[in-house]
């Protein structure tokens, strides 16, 4: 997946324009405009602007279509903290995204599939 076309897909969809992305995001016009025509690739902390911009969660540039139903946690059931929320973990959620980049749609809706199992059958032991 090649990340830019999806920047303008979604910012278009929005009926937004590069400037209003600019003032949003406080990245230049040109550099929205290089991202999106990909000749440049954003980092994850871009990305992170882009999406807060945009009002969609990080992993919306990374899913096509429907956006999957946000997990159901029990009320008031204590949670940790959400993996990649701290600076040791970035290394590993950067590598993450790239990786999810990469693959294709199919090879996505493979990976939440098993992630969803792994987590029903966490959640029943």
């Amino acid at each position: 997946m090649v990340i830019g076309p999806r920047i303008r897909e979604l910012r278009e969809s929005r009926n937004l324009s590069q400037g209003d992305i600019e003032k949003r995001t406080g990245l230049a016009r040109c550099y929205t405009s290089r991202v999106e025509n990909g000749r440049t690739v954003p980092s994850i902390e871009t990305l992170e602007k882009y999406a807060r911009a945009l009002e969609i969660p990080l992993y919306g540039f990374f899913y096509e279509g429907k956006l999957p139903i946000k997990p159901n946690l029990r009320p008031g059931a204590k949670t940790k903290s959400l993996w990649g929320t701290s600076a040791k973990e970035w290394p590993e959620l950067r590598t993450l995204a790239k990786s999810l980049g990469r693959m294709d749609e199919r090879d996505r809706k493979l990976l939440l599939l098993l992630a969803q199992g792994m987590t029903r059958r966490s959640r029943t032991k």
